[in-house]
């Protein structure tokens, strides 16, 4: 009987189209799978109960696939250097196998991992359709503007779904190793209030093929279009898929494939550029990805630099008022709390949202972005960050400064029937449609609902001025 190897599950929660799984599968060595519940992430101040409470329902349906060919899901609890070493000494594992990651806390760790662990390790691409270091310009030098970047991402041959190596594959007996069970959000002294939807390979499966159906085809008109309830099946503008790749429930090859079928099914014009839309943001996933990767000081700090320098606001009250929705701006307001009920906020009212605290209130885009952290299910460092760095007009392909969303105008255009700002301000249902988007425009404004905490227009002045001081 030759030696084991371990699978070291990480963001790659399935068992289908995982390049790491599948080359330790085809060694012909029994694979011991596990997954490590890192403690310098459960702790960490930009941790989620939410996030939390997705990733271990989706470690429960893991160990379900794992328990149809035979074998179980290992979950351990520590640092992953200690885990490791430890599984290997108790079961003489002789490799290890791991799909990589590319943030910097994820590239010192796996250093710190392959150090230590006294035996091969190898390391696969797998989070990306093209990881960092293959899409370069002609200097070979890594893209800092995402239209490039785009140009060279899609000219790029993209990689097959991989075979099915399960079959041929086996498993090591795990009997004679004692482990836990895989803990509860209250083990990990966690508590959520929001209820994450279904999570595991097969949700996320069905969920995608759901939306190749029919939505995707309206994605380019719809995408926009805020709304109540992620979850539901009910078809509605955007995939949400986020959460699933976010752990890699699904590959991004099954994704993009999908997504080329798709294309080759639809008829109208309208119906393919509402596919290339949403590739699109694939690729914004894949640079924002690459530019974390290549330029790490992000994580901390704004890519353009001298913007470390502006005079931000320290206004806690009015942050508290930003992280509660009780702005007095119906469409911020409906966005914050929808985050906070369910762990999710939709694309658009994510730049409505960072718009307002970056530019009317002048508050630092990392506050934001932590908060965001501590709440989205698909929390994603590299998008995240992204995405809030693109708002305040501090990073890369950046919003220029100078656009600040006007966020009556923005609710008026995504919400125009105002369902959403009803679902989650229940202060302003009785409202007239006329007055609900600008409450306070009304002869006499609902009592029960705050005042804006700023006048835009101002607000867009003061920030024009800070923003020229260091541009």
């Amino acid at each position: 009987m030759s030696a084991p190897v371990i699978h070291w599950f990480r963001r790659d929660l399935r068992l289908r189209d995982n390049t790491a799984l599948n080359a330790a599968l085809a060694s012909g060595a029994p694979i011991i799978p596990v997954f490590i519940l890192d403690e310098n992430i459960i702790r960490s101040k930009r941790s989620s109960p939410a996030r939390m409470q997705f990733l271990l329902d989706g470690l429960h349906q893991l160990d379900a696939d794992l328990k149809g060919y035979g074998s179980r899901l290992l979950v351990l609890r520590g640092t992953p250097r200690e885990a490791l070493l430890r599984l290997k000494g108790e079961t003489g594992a002789a490799a290890l196998h791991y799909n990589r990651d590319y943030s910097p806390y994820a590239r010192k760790r796996d250093a710190a991992v392959e150090r230590a662990f006294g035996g091969p390790t190898h390391t696969h691409d797998d989070l990306l359709l093209h990881p960092p270091g293959s899409v370069l310009s002609q200097a070979d030098a890594p893209y800092t503007v995402f239209t490039p970047f785009k140009r060279a991402w899609l000219t790029l041959p993209k990689p097959n779904l991989q075979g099915d190596g399960l079959a041929a594959g086996r498993f090591h007996n795990l009997d004679g190793l004692d482990t836990p069970p895989i803990p509860s959000l209250a083990d990990l002294g966690l508590r959520a209030e929001v209820t994450p939807p279904d999570a595991g390979e097969a949700a996320a499966l069905a969920r995608l093929e759901r939306f190749m159906a029919r939505a995707i085809y309206a994605y380019g008109e719809a995408r926009d279009l805020l709304y109540a309830d992620p979850w539901s099946e009910a078809a509605h503008g955007t995939s949400t898929l986020s959460p699933y790749l976010r752990f890699g429930m699904i590959s991004p090859r099954q994704v993009y494939q999908a997504a080329v079928e798709a294309q080759h099914r639809a008829v109208p014009q309208a119906g393919r550029e509402s596919v290339d839309t949403w590739i699109n943001e694939l690729c914004w996933r894949e640079f924002y990805t690459h530019i974390l990767h290549h330029f790490p000081h992000v994580a901390r700090g704004s890519f353009r630099r001298n913007y470390d320098d502006l005079e931000w606001r320290d206004a806690l009250d009015e942050f508290a008022a930003w992280q509660t929705g009780q702005t007095g701006y119906p469409v911020v307001d409906a966005a914050m709390r929808q985050l906070a009920q369910t762990g999710w906020m939709h694309n658009r009212a994510r730049m409505i949202v960072a718009s307002f605290l970056t530019k009317d209130l002048l508050i630092d885009w990392r506050a934001g972005e932590q908060h965001f952290m501590q709440h989205l299910i698909d929390g994603d460092p590299a998008a995240n960050n992204g995405g809030w760095q693109w708002s305040a007009g501090t990073g890369t392909d950046a919003q220029p400064y100078f656009r600040i969303f006007n966020p009556v105008s923005q609710s008026r255009k995504f919400d125009p029937d105002a369902r959403y700002i009803r679902h989650f301000v229940p202060e302003l249902r009785d409202v007239a449609d006329a007055h609900l988007h600008a409450p306070w425009e009304m002869d006499s404004p609902p009592r029960n609902y705050p005042p804006p905490l700023v006048d835009h227009k101002q607000a867009r002045a003061r920030a024009l001025a800070a923003f020229k001081r260091v541009g």
